[in-house]
């Protein structure tokens, strides 16, 4: 891992700071560039914990930076965000070979990938759960205590994340999660790539299939808006409700009265999914 950081910006909010970084990823084998928010207790010499968030299908980390809101409550609570980008990039990094964007770029699905020519870039499970967090945990003053949330694509990683990765995480929340990607068109065309056409290596990535399996049975927070164009056809909470109740674990599923799929709904309710962290992360 190369522990080169070049800053790309750098934005005082809330009594902190905003800085987005690049670096060369050894994992992916390409520059990647991810920001962290360090609320103001870090300027005083303390340490506080991280709430790590993965972005959905076409978004880079600024998409959250810009749209969520959260900067204000994690400079109050005393929590580090760290926001990756959502797929390895670059001249060299294959793309969708049709040009679409929900494949290839802005697409990575937060999983390794086991098919040529994606799996000698396309790992970002390896890239987010353990290169990205060391660089942090190095380099910044957190202190090892991390939750994990996503919209979408990003529920789905950060789903996948904490349940593979049993004490890895103290915490876990999603938007609108990809719940069931063996099972909508988006995760079917993702998958299919990235991993071939071997529908049992699927489940390796598939929260609702690892639900059934988990050691560890960390709380689930779910908010997803019940005007969503892509509920009933992508997401499929009820396929995650099925499974946290078939296994018993914990899942607070809110379905939200008339919001969509954009930034409006997640900084809507991003406060009670920071709060949840909080329990855990401060605790």
């Amino acid at each position: 891992m190369s522990e080169t950081l070049t800053v790309v910006s750098s934005h005082k909010s809330f009594g902190g700071w905003l800085k987005r970084y690049r670096h060369k990823s050894s994992t992916l084998g390409c520059d990647m560039t991810f920001a962290i928010y360090l609320p103001p207790k870090t300027a005083r010499g303390e340490q506080v914990p991280a709430l790590y968030w993965l972005s959905g299908l076409s978004c880079t980390d600024e998409n959250f930076s810009q749209k969520a809101g959260a900067q204000r409550l994690a400079a109050e609570l005393g929590i580090a965000l760290v926001i990756p980008d959502t797929s390895p990039r670059g001249k060299d990094v294959p793309g969708d070979p049709d040009g679409a964007w929900d494949f290839g770029h802005g697409a990575g699905f937060y999983l390794n990938a086991t098919r040529e020519p994606w799996s000698r870039n396309y790992r970002m499970h390896d890239y987010v759960v353990h290169e990205l967090p060391a660089l942090v945990e190095k380099t910044f003053p957190v202190n090892g205590k991390r939750g994990i949330s996503g919209h979408s694509m990003g529920g789905h990683g950060a789903l996948v994340c904490a349940l593979r990765n049993p004490g890895r995480y103290l915490s876990v929340s999603a938007f609108a999660p990809i719940s069931n990607p063996m099972n909508c068109p988006w995760g079917e065309k993702a998958f299919s790539r990235y991993l071939g056409p071997d529908r049992t290596t699927w489940r390796e990535w598939d929260a609702c299939a690892l639900i059934a399996g988990a050691t560890e049975k960390l709380p689930l927070l779910v908010d997803q808006g019940d005007a969503d164009d892509f509920l009933a056809t992508q997401l499929l909470p009820e396929a995650l409700e099925r499974a946290a109740v078939a296994a018993g674990h914990p899942l607070t599923l809110r379905r939200q009265p008339g919001y969509d799929h954009g930034y409006y709904f997640v900084s809507s309710f991003i406060d009670d999914h920071l709060r949840h962290h909080a329990q855990a992360l401060l605790g």
